[in-house]
């Protein structure tokens, strides 16, 4: 029994002096060499500021669907339109009931006038003619989206569907990407916000072009990551980007980064 209490002791002194020892000994700052490489450099990758999924907000047909992947468009380029006859037709439908609506309100307001009938009636023509009106606007609203425009100028990414393939709202369509301004995004030290700042020039080394170009920043992230001691920053090409994709990417060197 005695031995075995002097060895639990002896355990329990170990242990007291392993915290002791872990408690006495510095902290250790996080280590750069994983955002930075020996030169000061970060990486960096490019991206589109816009990139959307086009989606079908009804369920029809689709009658055309020219561009495919790589193809450029302008903004406001018809992409995709469909099949909306039926959809065409109610609207006719529509407008005519509503035309009728107005015809009888017209009639009953000159009776009520004439006091040939009374006012409940007048009433009741006016809200069947509200009511044609709102039907009229809501399949306008639903023509409407019978061709989809195209919201930036870009290039299709995925083309998603075929032409004459019937679809239903929700139904992803075409992934597009605007190419016009592309984005630098890079993790750098958060050290580096002593004198990292929004206009702060730099140079970048692209990969897959073997070629330097010229960026500046314009955001800052808005929080610091606690864990590895880094913060986001998000840049710009300055100058041409004409041989330049999202998804490519390079290292950047900051003057001031040591």
């Amino acid at each position: 029994m005695l031995d075995r209490v002097r060895g639990l002791s002896i355990a329990s002194g170990l242990l007291a002096l392993a915290l002791n020892i872990a408690a006495a000994a510095p902290s250790v700052p996080a280590n750069d060499n994983a955002l930075t490489d020996k030169d000061g450099r970060v990486r960096v990758q490019l991206t589109a500021r816009n990139e959307v999924v086009l989606s079908s907000e009804i369920s029809a047909k689709i009658s055309n669907l020219p561009l495919r992947e790589g193809d450029a468009f302008h903004a406001g380029q018809m992409l995709a339109s469909f099949d909306c006859s039926l959809y065409q037709a109610q609207l006719n439908k529509a407008q005519a009931s509503l035309e009728a609506s107005r015809q009888a309100l017209t009639v009953n307001k000159r009776l009520a006038d004439l006091n040939s009938i009374g006012a409940l009636e007048v009433a009741q023509t006016e809200g069947k003619a509200k009511e044609n009106a709102a039907e009229v606007a809501y399949m306008q609203a639903t023509v409407a989206k019978c061709n989809i425009a195209a919201p930036f100028s870009g290039r299709v990414a995925k083309r998603l569907v075929a032409a004459h393939q019937y679809v239903t709202p929700g139904t992803p369509l075409l992934g597009i990407l605007d190419t016009g301004v592309l984005e630098l995004q890079m993790i750098v030290p958060s050290r580096w916000l002593a004198w990292l700042k929004p206009g702060q020039h730099f140079s970048v080394q692209v990969d897959e072009l073997g070629k330097t170009v010229a960026g500046q920043v314009v955001r800052i992230g808005a929080r610091i990551d606690p864990v590895s001691q880094s913060i986001a920053i998000t840049g710009i090409i300055d100058g041409s980007t004409a041989q330049l994709l999202p998804g490519m990417s390079g290292w950047a060197t900051f003057p001031n980064a040591k």
